[in-house]
C-alpha cells in the first residue's frame, strides 16, 4: 500500500505561512560551493530528498559539507580541479535537476562517473544534455537516451556556440557548468527566457559572464571563490498556496520570503492575467535573488489563453495552475507545453486523468490542454503516479470540492516540499496522511 493523502473539502485559507527553500538554488549552492576555493555558507537550504542526493554526491567526491542546522550548511570547496572520483555509482534519486547539472559539472573531469536515479528518473530523457556536451568533447553514454548515464574521463573540453532547440534551464546550466573547464568562450542562445539561477550564482562566486536577453557567454578557466548564499522560499512550492489563496484566500493570507526571480514568476503573471489579487511586498534585496512576501486573496478568476512566452517561466507550476483553471469562469487554453510530458510523469496526461475523475470537462492535446472552468470538483480518488506536484495540486482542489479527495502515491512529495502537510494544515487545508 503506497502512502496517500485524505483531503476533506475546505472553504478558505488564511494567516501567514512559509514554504521550504528553493530547490533549484539549493542544488546549485552545493555544486558551485564544492568547486569554489574557500567556504560557502548556505542558509535556507532545502533539506529535501532531491537536494540531499546532491549533498551526498558531493561528499562522495571529496567535498566536506558541515550541517550547522536543519537548513544551514557550510560547504568547504575543493577548487576547480579538486573533485575526486566517486567510489561507485552516484544515485540522484528523483532529482532531474541534479542528474542533468552533474552531467555538465562532471563532463570535463579527469575521472569517470556513473549517474543513475529511481525508477521515475530512469525514464527521463538525457540526450538533450548529452548532445551539446559531446560537442564540447565530452565522452558520455546514456542508456537508450535515459539514465544510467556513464561519463568517461577526458583531458579537455572545448567551448561551443550552441543554440538550444527548446527552452530549458537545465540544459543551459549543464553547458555553462561544463564551460567552466572548457578552453575558450562558450556562447549559449535560448529561444525563450528560462530561469537564470546558474548565471546569478556563478556571478556571486566571482565568475565573469556576459549576458544579453536570450544569450550568455562564459570563458573557461575562471576560478570560483566561496561566498555566503541565502536561499529564498521556493516559488514552485509557494505556487500551491498562491492558487489556494486565489480561489479561497481571506484578506491578509501571505506567503513569506519567496524568491521572485523574474525568470520564475510566470505563475504569478498567469494568475494575474486570470484576475488574481496578488500583491508583492519586497524584502531586502541584498542577495543575488530578489525576494518578497506575497499576499493573495480570493477573486473571480477568468479563463485565458496562456501566452506561450510564459509557458517556460511556469513549467513546474502548471499542475496547480490547471486547478485554478478549473475554478475560473470560461475556458483556459495551454499550448506549447509539450515539456510537461517528460517531467516526473507525463503531467499533461496524468492531470487530465485526475481532472476527469473529479468531473472537470477538458480536452487533452499533444502540447497542452483546454479546461472548461466554472466547476466544483467532485470527490474521488486520484493516482498521482508518484509525481509530487500532482499530489499537492489535487490537495489544493479540496478548497472547491464537494466531496473527499483521496490522493494516492504521495511519497515523492518530500523530494521538493518536506513538511507539506503541516504547512497546508496551517493555512487551513484539511489534509491527512492515510
Amino acid at each position: 500500500m503506497t502512502a496517500r493523502y485524505r483531503v476533506s473539502p475546505g472553504s478558505s485559507v488564511s494567516g501567514r505561512i512559509r514554504v521550504p527553500g528553493d530547490k533549484s538554488i539549493s542544488h546549485r549552492s552545493l555544486m558551485l560551493g564544492g568547486l569554489a576555493s574557500g567556504a560557502t555558507e548556505v542558509t535556507g537550504f532545502l533539506s529535501s530528498a532531491d537536494c540531499l542526493a546532491t549533498l551526498e554526491a558531493q561528499r562522495r567526491m571529496g567535498v566536506t559539507v558541515e550541517q550547522l542546522g536543519p537548513h544551514h550548511l557550510r560547504v568547504h570547496g575543493v577548487g576547480a580541479k579538486g573533485l575526486q572520483a566517486p567510489d561507485g555509482v552516484l544515485d540522484m534519486g528523483n532529482a532531474g535537476t541534479a542528474i542533468r547539472l552533474f552531467m555538465g559539472l562532471l563532463a570535463g573531469q579527469p575521472f569517470g562517473s556513473t549517474l543513475t536515479g529511481d525508477a521515475s528518473l530512469r525514464k527521463r530523457p538525457m540526450e538533450r544534455v548529452a548532445g551539446p556536451l559531446r560537442l564540447m568533447g565530452a565522452h558520455i553514454e546514456t542508456t537508450e537516451g535515459k539514465p544510467p548515464v556513464r561519463i568517461h574521463p577526458v583531458s579537455r573540453l572545448n567551448a561551443i556556440d550552441y543554440a538550444l532547440p527548446m527552452a530549458s534551464a537545465q540544459v543551459k546550466s549543464a553547458i555553462l557548468l561544463a564551460a567552466l573547464r572548457a578552453e575558450g568562450t562558450t556562447h549559449v542562445t535560448e529561444p525563450a527566457p528560462t530561469r537564470d539561477h546558474t548565471e546569478r550564482m556563478l556571478e556571486a562566486f566571482g565568475v565573469s559572464l556576459r549576458r544579453e536577453p536570450g544569450q550568455v557567454w562564459l570563458t573557461g578557466g575562471q576560478p570560483l571563490t566561496g561566498t555566503p548564499i541565502s536561499v529564498p522560499g521556493d516559488i514552485s512550492s509557494a505556487a500551491f498556496f498562491l492558487v489556494a489563496g486565489a480561489i479561497a484566500g481571506q484578506a491578509g493570507f501571505t506567503i513569506e520570503n519567496v524568491g521572485i526571480n523574474p525568470t520564475r514568476t510566470g505563475v504569478i503573471d498567469i494568475l494575474k492575467l486570470m484576475g488574481a489579487d496578488i500583491r508583492l511586498h519586497p524584502r531586502d534585496a541584498s542577495g543575488a535573488e530578489p525576494t518578497a512576501d506575497i499576499e493573495v486573496r480570493a477573486s473571480n478568476l477568468k479563463g485565458i489563453h496562456v501566452p506561450e512566452e510564459l509557458v517556460p517561466l511556469a513549467i513546474d507550476e502548471f499542475p496547480v495552475l490547471f486547478i485554478a483553471a478549473a475554478c475560473a469562469e470560461g475556458e483556459t487554453i495551454v499550448s506549447g507545453a509539450e515539456e510537461l510530458r517528460v517531467k516526473e510523469s507525463d503531467r499533461l496526461a496524468v492531470m487530465a486523468e485526475g481532472l476527469k475523475r473529479l468531473g472537470i470537462p477538458h480536452e487533452l492535446q499533444p502540447d497542452g490542454i483546454r479546461i472548461q472552468g466554472g466547476h466544483r470538483f467532485q470527490g474521488g480518488t486520484i493516482d498521482s503516479h508518484g509525481d509530487h506536484r500532482i499530489a499537492m495540486a489535487f490537495s489544493v482542489a479540496s478548497l472547491r470540492a464537494d466531496g473527499e479527495i483521496l490522493v494516492e502515491d504521495v511519497e515523492n512529495v518530500g523530494t521538493s516540499f518536506p513538511g507539506f502537510v503541516d504547512v497546508a494544515r496551517a493555512a487551513g487545508l484539511s489534509v491527512e496522511p492515510a
